[in-house]
């Protein structure tokens, strides 16, 4: 087989995969192509995606704060925030917080900790986080 048919070859498929993708976004739903994002700007920040992190391990995980909640444990203040990346979500735990600047719905972030299960949820308690602007790339 020639270098020219190989080539042409190649140039079929990829044009096959882009009409694939194209297709796809039109017909997914809206829900589904923010999870395929997500997952695209986890992985781009050289994060774990939380459906791969396992219990007692240190982990690093990129997502969008779905949810901040003030609740009491023993009687001192903490604030949870829902991290979704796409594949699944952790639950990052500040104890002693009422609020943290910066710390709000929408926010992109990457947390690292040790994961951990409290009430059946993935947990990290008191992660050490980054705040991610819009736009920008994280190294």
């Amino acid at each position: 087989m020639s270098k020219a048919s190989k080539a042409s070859k190649a140039s079929k498929a990829s044009k096959g995969q882009w009409l694939r993708r194209r297709l796809h976004q039109l017909t997914a739903d809206e829900t589904e192509l923010e999870a395929q994002e997500l997952q695209h700007q986890s992985a781009a920040v050289g994060a774990e995606s939380v459906c791969d992190c396992q219990e007692r391990e240190n982990v690093c995980v990129a997502g969008t704060i779905r949810s901040v909640t003030l609740k009491s444990l023993a009687g001192s203040p903490s604030l949870e925030a829902e991290v979704y990346d796409g594949s699944g979500s952790v639950v990052a735990v500040f104890l002693g917080r009422r609020r943290i600047p910066g710390i709000e719905a929408g926010r992109s972030i990457v947390v690292r900790g040790r994961l951990t299960m409290q009430d059946h949820r993935k947990t990290i308690f008191n992660p050490r986080y980054e705040l991610i602007c819009e736009g920008a790339e994280s190294a």
